[in-house]
Parts: C-alpha cells; structure tokens; sequence
C-alpha cells in the first residue's frame, strides 16, 4: 500500500485558495463580535451606575485592571486551546466548539445582569482560546511549504480581522451609545452567529486542512511527523520562536493600550464635539474604528510592499519587519505626547482629534509590519506536531502583552481622593447648572427633561482651584472663586489623605496665585439611588478627584515611556538581527512563486515513504 499523499486540487479565488476567503470571513465576524465587545468595556465599567443607561460604577483604573486581566485570559486561552487541537481535535473540532462558546459567550453578556457579566466574559475567554489560535493555523495549512503566497495570504486574512473590528467600533459604538450597552454587547453576539454560520457553510473548500494528525483523516506523513523527535533544525526553530514571542509581548504591551488609556483618554480629553444634528460629539468607542480602517486601507499596500522590497533583494525577513514595525508603533505614542501637551496648555483643556488620528494610523503601521508577519512566522518554522500550541503559545505571548497593557494603563491613572458632601441640596445648587438629560418617568419609559442633575440622583461635577494655605487645602470654584471647602469633608481616615493631598500640593510650589485644579464628581450611592422614594432629596453623595497637572504629566510620561522603550527595543532587535536568523536554519531563504499553485500537497513530499 502506498504512503505518498495525494495531491489535493483546491479551487483559487484571486490567487489564493477559497478556503482562506471562508476564513476569511469566519474571523471577520468573531473579530467584529470581539472588538465590537471590547471597545465599549472599559467604558461600560467606567460609567456612572446610577445613569440612565448604568454602568458597574467602577473608577478608571478598576476598569483598566479588569480590561488587562481579561485580554490577558483570552488569549493565554489560546495554549490549552491549541492542545486540545494538537492532541485530540483537531483545529478544525477545536474552532466549531470555539465558536459555539463565543456564541453563548456573547449572548449572556447582553443580560442586564452583574453574575451574565462575568459569564459571559468567562465563556467567550473559552471561546477565543478555542477558536483564534487553531483558525489562524488553519491559513497556514492551505499553503505549500515555500509558497510566496503564504505572507500575503495572511495580510489579506488579516485585513478580514480589521474589517470586522472596523465595522464592530463603528457600529456596536453607536448602539451602545443610543440604546444602550446591553444592546451592543447584543449586537456583537449577532455578529458571532454570522461567522459562525460561515464556518459550518465552508466545510467543503476545508477538507484536509486542520484534520487531527491522529486521527483517520491525517495523511501518513503527518502520523509520523507526530511521532518523531524533533530534530536539531526544528529545536533551533522552536527557540527562535520563543524569542520572537518576547517580540510580541512588547509590541502588544504597548500596542494594546488602545482599548484601555487611549480609550479613556479620547473619552475624557479629546475634543470630539463635531455639532452635526443627528450627533453633537462622536463616541470615544467609534475611535476604535480608526486602526481597522487604516488596515483595510493600508493592508494591501504594506504587504505589496514587503514582496517587492524581498523581490529586489532587501533584508526582509520576519524578524527584521517585526522590528521595524515594533519601531514604527512606538513612534506613534509621539503623537499623544503631542496631544497631552495640547490638552494641558490651557485649565481643563481638550486636544484636538488629530493627534488621535495621526496615533492610531503609526500604530497600524507598525501593526501591519509585525502581526500578520508574525503569524506567517510561526507556521513557517513550528514543527508540524506542535503547530496549535506553537500557534497558542504565541496568542499566549499577545495575552500577556495585553495584561502589560493593562498594567501600563492602570499606572497612569492616579488614585483619587475620596470625600463626602456634607451639606444639603440647597447650599450645592449655586455651584451646579441645569442641565438636558434623559430619565425614566412613571411609566419606565425615557424621556428627556431639562433640570438639576442632583434633583435626578445624577451624577455632577464642579470644578475646582486647589491649593495649600496656612496648613489647610483650600478649594475654591473655578468660575467664581467661591469657597467649596464646606460642601465636603475628606473621607475616613482623612488624616492620612489629606496629608497627602497638601504634601503633594506643598512639594510641588502651588500657591494662591498658581494652584493646580480638580473637577469634584459627586456621585450618589448606587444603591441608595435606586430607592424611588428618596429621589432628588440630594443625600449620600461622595466626592472623588484627581490633581488635573498631576494626572496630565502621569499621562505624558506614560506615553514618553512607551515611545523610547519601543523604539529602543526595535532597535536592540535589528542589532542581533544576524545572530537570530542563523536559528531559523533557512526557513525563509527559499520562498518563491509556486508554478503549479493549483496543485496542493498535505505534507512535506520529504517525510513520504
């Protein structure tokens, strides 16, 4: 009986194999359900839980913590996700149970409900552990071993990811902002049926391609290649590999603070006011938009790049595109130097939307150099028998990148004062405006109403100089330079914390004559806000505050220290470039354009008997 595999003639579609198009478009719709989730999170746990539309309440660096432990968790997912492919699925079992996790995932987070919250985001971990790194090894598997194709095919699999988070930010944004947060989360398990729908439809341009090397559908050659010990060549591979994932950890844990700082920062310090009728201000969570748009725009063109830049005989390797766009990335934070700059220029200042603008498109840059390239990477030089874990290990590397994300962002919020209003309604009201808003009226229907947002148990804000005299901080409002001193008290254990308040006030020169500023936000109780008959009697409301310059220059340095370490690592990179691509013993050397692209073999012809 003869071991040889046959050929397996698959049809083509611009270049390339239909199945990449059907992948294509199964990551399309996980990733809109993805991104259009997690660009509306942190804002969803930032907000007011007493508005018309609640959030969880949480501050911005509890709201950051959890972005950075739950980016982290979905893809660390992806190693015991690319095991169970690996050693009893198969990628393609693991991406249908995947994607059936996601599905359930999606739809209990649009419960208005704490326990489907963290359901919901539990499940889609599951989920995106099974799916993300098997569908990605899958593309690999649709390509012979040194087709030139391979790089593009992964851009233009990538650009299918951007389109649906491109569509997802857009969208999902704007529900949530009209209808409501569990309305977009809805919307986003919407768009998971969709790929999935895809998937199960596509089965017929998949055969052979994610089968269990185990089972009864695996060539011969692969049965042995999960047998064998790895040779020299592959163990060399396999560490270079390791290293680039320190590669990735880096670019993500920088990259990855725009669900998180930059978030919170267009939300808060960016003017996004465009007076249109239909929509006075753009959504913080529509700015999301910005890098997939760039990368549908720009997809093509990069990766066109890189194929003439090889085909002329330039260094372009994985590893040498993978710093560059390390390089490129960071120079993007230069642009919210800028903007932190602008911002603080002027008392409770904004900066202009272009800096946001100019961030995002350096940021898709470097992304297009490094990520998909990082993905053709490893299908390049994983052994055949550890592909899905090689595939989970990275996805792994980019979930701790996004926890370092996490972790960066929630340093650059400083912690807040806390207080207590101590007086009543009477004395607040000729500190606060009337204001529109939306309520809820007798029959739970919203409605708006023009009034005082305490009379509504709303949240308000008044802002304030801060400054240290005979011993004492003094707050006094900005408009009128009325005292505010009465209106609240620091909270328990204010000994400690206004000591640190004016310690910090005292060491830092501010006076009378040059104080720094606040915007006191007073919130209800959440709890005590939900009882109807106490409705607008001004009672139980705390006060919180950061130091507006403290929290400002926190911000610049953030972004100054993502710029010159990411560039310092890029350039670190290309100095031992050399050293690095001895490893991969050639793996690159000898890609080319396949002549008879129509025929396709499932193993390397050299392990056939």
């Amino acid at each position: 009986m003869s071991t040889t595999t046959q050929p397996i003639k698959r049809k083509e579609l611009f270049g390339h194999p239909v199945g990449l198009f059907v992948l294509f478009f199964t990551e399309m719709w996980e990733r809109f359900s993805y991104y259009g989730m997690r660009g509306i999170l942190v804002l969803y746990m930032a907000a007011s839980a007493t508005a018309i539309d609640p959030g969880l309440g949480w501050s911005n660096k509890d709201a950051i913590w959890l972005y950075g432990w739950y980016t982290m968790l979905v893809y660390v997912a992806s190693i015991p996700g690319g095991w169970i492919a690996d050693k009893f699925l198969g990628q393609k079992k693991t991406v249908m149970l995947g994607g059936l996790l996601l599905c359930v995932g999606h739809g209990v987070l649009a419960i208005p409900q704490s326990w489907a919250f963290f359901t919901g985001l539990t499940l889609i971990i599951l989920g995106v552990g099974g799916l993300k790194p098997n569908i990605s090894t899958m593309v690999g598997g649709l390509y012979k071993e040194g087709d030139i194709r391979r790089d593009s095919g992964f851009t233009i699999f990538y650009i299918g990811i951007n389109i649906g988070a491109f569509l997802a930010s857009i969208t999902v944004g704007l529900v949530a902002y009209y209808y409501g947060w569990h309305y977009g989360f809805g919307l986003a398990g919407i768009g998971m049926l969709v790929g999935q729908a895809v998937f199960i439809w596509g089965q017929k341009f998949l055969k052979g391609v994610g089968e269990f090397t185990g089972g009864s559908q695996a060539s011969e050659a692969e049965r042995l290649a999960s047998k064998r010990p790895l040779s020299k060549i592959e163990k060399d591979r396999v560490i270079v590999l390791l290293i680039s994932f320190l590669i990735v950890v880096v670019f993500w844990g920088a990259f990855e603070q725009a669900g998180g700082l930059m978030n919170l920062y267009t939300d808060a310090k960016v003017d996004r006011y465009i007076g249109l009728s239909w929509l006075e201000e753009i959504p913080a969570a529509v700015f999301q938009s910005l890098n997939a748009g760039y990368i549908i725009i720009f997809g093509t063109m990069v990766g066109g790049f890189w194929i003439w830049w090889k085909k002329k005989g330039k260094e372009s390797s994985s590893l040498f595109k993978m710093a560059i766009g390390t390089i490129i990335m960071g120079l993007g934070y230069v642009f919210m130097m800028f903007a932190s700059q602008e911002a603080s220029a002027e008392t409770f200042g904004k900066a202009a939307m272009i800096w946001i603008f100019l961030a995002y498109l350096f940021h898709t840059i470097g992304e297009l150099c490094t990520s998909p390239v990082s993905l053709s990477f490893i299908t390049k030089l994983a052994p055949l028998k550890y592909a899905s874990i090689m595939m989970g290990v990275y996805f792994a590397a980019t979930g701790f990148g996004n926890k370092l994300a996490g972790s960066i962002g929630e340093a650059s919020q400083l912690e807040s004062f806390s207080g207590e209003m101590m007086v009543s309604k009477q004395e607040v009201l000729p500190f606060i405006s009337k204001d529109s808003m939306q309520v809820k009226n007798r029959e739970n229907k919203v409605v708006d109403i023009y009034d005082y947002p305490i009379n509504e148990d709303k949240n308000f804000s008044i802002r304030s100089t801060v400054y240290p005299e005979n011993g004492q901080v003094v707050f006094k409002d900005f408009e009128t330079g009325k005292a505010l001193n009465s209106l609240f008290k620091m909270s328990q254990g204010e000994d400690s914390n206004s000591k640190e308040l004016l310690t910090s006030l005292t060491e830092n020169n501010v006076t009378a004559s040059d104080p720094y500023h606040a915007k006191l936000v007073f919130e209800k109780d959440k709890d005590k806000a939900q009882l109807t008959e106490n409705k607008g009697d001004g009672k139980d409301y705390g006060v919180s505050f950061v130091l507006e310059e403290e929290q400002s220059e926190q911000e610049f340095n953030t972004f100054m220290w993502l710029t010159v370490f990411t560039v310092a690592f890029g350039l670190l990179l290309l100095l031992f470039l050399k050293k690095l691509k001895k490893l991969t013993h050639g793996a690159e050397d000898n890609e080319h354009e396949m002549l008879e692209q129509e025929n396709y073999e499932l193993a390397n012809p050299d392990l056939n008997e």
